[in-house]
């Protein structure tokens, strides 16, 4: 799944990692199976942990009782970055000064003459011209091109899972952030101009297959399927090993910071709802691995 870590970090106007179609929306996990929440305890704590699905559609609604009875039950819930911060001025000030080039450079300078063809040629496609993102950097011309596809095929930020136990929390419960926006802003902003332009090429080329792969991955989250989950979460990067340094710094380096913060979690005394990108939950350097191997009493839902 080579798209599966670039969606994961959608940053733009949404906290990022998976996607949902909109036809697999009414299909429910089987009676007995698992869902994609773990419930962690140390002596004086409970932690649930969702996967999340970060864009989706009104179908997708209810989730299973098992999630939404943890969360009811949770005194605080714990998000990668607060949805409801997103239409903040100086979030988005920070967006734009962040994903411009400064005055005089472009994003023709920046790029190898095959790239910046393959993006042109993309946006004609999506009926957009060049010249408005001509100072754009890769990235966020990335997730620029990504979000507006997702939105042709139907997916909507505002029935994300993230956005949906924000809303629910507003007034009733602590909502924590793991990173914040700018935190994520600023990550991305920090690869290296190869790796920008790694990730734009992964994100045109893959552009058509996108519902497809995420069909692949509905499942895997459906059923609870971790195993697939890590097979198509790590696809990438075994395909193409110049990836590999991007996956580390969007995923991996983060798997490890938000355990610590969990483990904060732990060591209180309350319960706490968290909501991650489930790329963050699967593999060996996963979240959930993390804290098997700290102690912890982990168990799927």
């Amino acid at each position: 799944m080579r798209k599966t870590f670039c969606s994961g970090i959608v940053v733009l106007f949404v906290s990022l990692s998976f996607l949902i179609v909109p036809a697999l929306a009414a299909e429910k996990k089987d009676a007995g199976g698992k869902s994609f929440l773990w419930k962690v305890m140390s002596k004086s704590a409970t932690v649930y942990i969702l996967g999340s699905v970060h864009i989706a559609g009104n179908d997708f609604y209810p989730l299973p009782d098992i999630i939404e009875k943890s969360f009811d039950g949770s005194a605080a819930l714990a998000l990668e970055a607060d949805p409801t911060k997103v239409k903040d001025a100086d979030l988005l000030q920070l967006m734009l000064s962040e994903a411009v080039y400064p005055e005089g450079e472009t994003l023709k300078g920046h790029l190898s003459k095959e790239t910046y063809a393959l993006a042109d040629q993309e946006m004609k496609q999506l009926g957009l011209p060049m010249e408005p993102f001509e100072r754009s950097k890769p990235w966020f011309l990335a997730l620029t091109i990504e979000s507006m596809e997702l939105q042709r095929l139907g997916f909507d930020p505002a029935k994300g899972i993230d956005v949906h136990f924000a809303t629910e929390a507003d007034g009733k419960k602590r909502i924590i952030e793991l990173e914040s926006f700018d935190y994520q802003i600023r990550m991305m902003n920090g690869l290296s101009e190869r790796e920008q332009e790694l990730f734009l090429i992964y994100t045109l080329k893959d552009l058509a297959d996108l519902k497809e792969e995420f069909n692949e991955l509905i499942k895997a989250w459906r059923s609870g399927d971790a195993k697939t989950m890590e097979t198509l979460v790590t696809k990438a990067f075994k395909e193409s090993l110049e990836l590999k340094p991007v996956f580390e710094k969007l995923i991996n380096r983060r798997n490890s910071e938000m355990s610590v913060k969990v483990g904060q979690f732990l060591s209180g005394q309350e319960t706490v709802f968290v909501v991650v990108g489930a790329a963050h939950l699967v593999g060996k350097e996963g979240i959930i691995r993390i804290l098997r191997g700290k102690g912890y009493s982990v168990e799927q839902m």
